[in-house]
């Protein structure tokens, strides 16, 4: 299990207890939208975490429906999740975009066919740039800071990454792009 998964559910716990789906929802609804974190078997992350004591499951009564089981975070689970909250907050590791591949590479496509796609990533920013100030505007009417902070972060990294990639399109126009060497030791 990943430590990001684990925290995650975790945190959800603090707020309340939940039902597992309670728990996608909310993974699903509002944290996708700053996180590229997917839960893809929550049961089974569910699972894990209360065979370590770190949440319990209960069933509430509830008249003649099927069982549905409640989740809540345990002494342990909360001591657990303050561990990993202050681990993430203090580690620092270089951010990895999946794109740098592709510039690696860039110089294989010709110059024109290269260019139109930077423009068409340019633009796919685009549309998430506008989302993004969009719940920027809405989180500012309803929403405490961390989440603000979260979506303004975001928004500048993708700002960041669009100027950058509309300035490799524009230098490639610029120069003949040679098959790339990258510095090595002999």
């Amino acid at each position: 299990m990943k430590i990001e998964q684990e925290l995650l559910i975790l945190g959800l716990l603090k707020e309340k207890p939940r039902h597992g789906y309670e728990i996608k929802k909310q993974i699903k609804e509002v944290i996708s939208t700053f996180a590229a974190l997917e839960v893809e078997s929550i049961y089974y992350t569910l699972n894990l975490l209360e065979k370590k004591g770190f949440v319990k499951k209960a069933v509430p009564v509830q008249g003649v429906r099927p069982e549905k089981f409640v989740y809540s975070l345990t002494p342990k689970g909360d001591a657990r999740f303050t561990q990993l909250l202050t681990k993430s907050i203090l580690t620092v590791e270089r951010p990895k975009f999946s794109v740098d591949i592709a510039l690696y590479f860039l110089p294989y496509l010709p110059v024109d066919i290269a260019r139109h796609r930077l423009k068409g990533r340019v633009r796919m920013l685009s549309k998430v740039e506008e989302a993004l100030k969009t719940l920027a505007g809405q989180l500012k009417e309803r929403s405490s800071y961390h989440l603000k902070s979260i979506v303004e972060h975001n928004l500048e990294l993708l700002q960041a990454e669009k100027k950058f990639i509309q300035d490799t399109g524009v230098e490639l126009g610029k120069q003949k792009i040679s098959i790339p060497e990258w510095p090595h030791s002999s």
